[in-house]
């Protein structure tokens, strides 16, 4: 997911993200690993936490503020997060085999703010969600994890949550919100090329 924020109070409540690894070419739209559900971990490795790391890197390259792991052509049920709620604490975070849940009955409240996407790069426009949600999964060492939020945290967690299962936001829309994406995506397609965000 792309808008990235800076200079906010951080809440890491299951560890800082990790560091050190490299920058990737972000996998786009209509590349097979983007339309299917991604394998489960099963697996919680050195190869699992540097995929997490060039992850890392690779989001704040491209200045997003989410990551699923088919992102960067990985079959792998796994995103990675730094993205503030609604009051603009930041939280940060990865999660391998996410579980959605979202508010329901009178507590289910849509957000029609705009939506983007790094595999869809230069393209926003409005998407309604709900405008809480929360998450479980598990961490890069197997170990139980939850996140939730409001705001952009919220619509962030149920975008990454979305990669894992193949679905990319742009499925969530009516038809002419559609068309108005691919005109803003192919208009600002010479911002992005393939090696993009890798220099």
């Amino acid at each position: 997911m792309s808008e990235q924020s800076a200079a906010a109070p951080v809440h890491a409540p299951h560890g800082p993200l990790p560091e050190g690894g490299s920058v990737r070419p972000i996998t786009r739209w209509g590349t097979p690993v983007m339309h299917r559900p991604q394998q489960q971990v099963t697996a919680y490795d050195d190869a699992l936490r540097a995929l997490a790391a060039d992850m890392v890197a690779t989001m704040y390259a491209a200045d997003g503020v989410g990551l699923a792991a088919c992102q960067v052509g990985e079959d792998v049920a796994m995103f990675v997060f730094d993205c503030p709620d609604a009051s603009g604490e930041r939280t940060v975070g990865v999660v391998c085999n996410p579980v959605l849940s979202l508010p329901e009955g009178r507590d289910r409240q849509l957000d029609e703010d705009d939506e983007g996407c790094l595999s869809f790069p230069g393209a926003f426009v409005e998407c309604a969600r709900p405008d809480f949600a929360s998450v479980t999964g598990t961490g890069l060492d197997g170990e139980p994890v939850t996140f939730a939020g409001d705001g952009l945290l919220a619509r962030c967690l149920q975008h990454e949550t979305d990669h894992t299962v193949g679905t990319v936001f742009g499925d969530r829309l009516p038809t002419k919100l559609r068309k108005k994406l691919q005109k803003a995506h192919d208009k600002a397609a010479s911002d992005y090329p393939a090696e993009w965000p890798r220099a």
